[in-house]
């Protein structure tokens, strides 16, 4: 290949790169924010109630973004919101809590790390994307990644508990790609676009919540705090970020920001409960990283140079 011919395949994945960064970087904040739900349920929140605070999180959130845009569904859009929020957010929490119950935090957020092999997949068939062994192989990075950064030396498997866990991936994995492929309707903002997905969601929880969980749990100021944290923040603010940058951004790109989760959380952890980071992990931390900017790249394409009597 030319020198010519290299730095314009460079120049045009900064380009493409530069172009998306301010997008990216907004969608990642929604991500990040997840990892801070492992702190505040377990410094803040009564225990034995995740489901209760998955509702809390998703319900009155979708409830406030319907009153903010007044906008409701139209047509089709009836189902595919019901099908988008109980896919993105409905099945989500209580397959995370089987997985949770079930198996260590570490084994659990590892599983949920194969996403975006899971995406990079579902992409070919209902994207019409091509598959690529770029996406596959940092996709494979990003699970080995967090896996050293989250799995104990004590880690064990229960098969009930990793189905959840693989189950949980798979949800995410076709909620985003049909959020891909649907779109976002013309009449709806990104604010009424989420709020029809977890209020799907959040209805979708109410009878699962009661039915596993009872009554809901006695609320003090700190749990107070905690459900606000879950439900303006990590459920109103960072869905409607993170929906805007499925419909904007390529599916790629977007599948690989959920591994930044489980780093925040073990950065969160080590900072505020004194979980040490062992060198390991730190190893772990970098290897997820380079596959989270891998992922924002376009796959290298192979180009041949021409020689001069080709051209003519």
């Amino acid at each position: 290949m030319t020198t010519s011919a290299t730095s314009r395949i460079s120049g045009g994945a900064g380009s493409a790169l530069g172009g998306t960064l301010p997008r990216t970087l907004l969608t990642a904040i929604t991500p990040v924010v997840w990892g801070t739900t492992y702190v505040v349920t377990t410094e803040l929140l009564p225990p034995g109630h995740p489901l209760f605070a998955g509702l809390l999180r998703a319900l009155p959130a979708g409830l406030i973004a319907l009153v903010i845009s007044r906008t409701l569904p139209r047509g089709a859009w009836w189902g595919r919101a019901a099908v988008l929020g109980v896919l993105n957010i409905g099945l989500i929490f209580p397959l995370l809590f089987v997985a949770a119950e079930r198996l260590p935090g570490g084994v659990a957020a590892t599983l949920g790390a194969v996403q975006p092999l899971i995406v990079a997949l579902l992409a070919s068939p209902v994207l019409h994307e091509r598959l690529t062994g770029w996406r596959l192989a940092w996709g494979a990075a990003g699970v080995i990644g967090v896996g050293l950064v989250v799995i104990g030396p004590k880690a064990a498997f229960d098969l009930v508990g990793v189905a959840a866990g693989l189950a949980s991936a798979a949800t995410m994995a076709l909620g985003v790609t049909l959020t891909k492929r649907w779109g976002r309707p013309a009449e709806a903002s990104p604010t009424a676009f989420a709020g029809w997905q977890l209020t799907a969601g959040g209805l979708f929880l109410v009878p699962i919540t009661f039915l596993v969980e009872g009554a809901p749990p006695a609320v003090d100021a700190p749990a107070v705090l905690g459900y606000l944290w879950l439900g303006l923040v990590g459920g109103l603010i960072a869905y409607v970020l993170w929906f805007r940058g499925i419909t904007a951004l390529p599916i790629t790109a977007v599948a690989v920001l959920p591994l930044l989760s489980p780093l925040v959380a073990a950065l969160l952890g080590a900072v505020l409960l004194g979980q040490i980071l062992g060198p390991i992990q730190l190893v772990g931390f970098v290897i997820a990283l380079a596959a989270i900017v891998a992922g924002q790249l376009p796959a290298p394409t192979r180009r041949t140079s021409v020689s001069p009597a080709q051209q003519h």
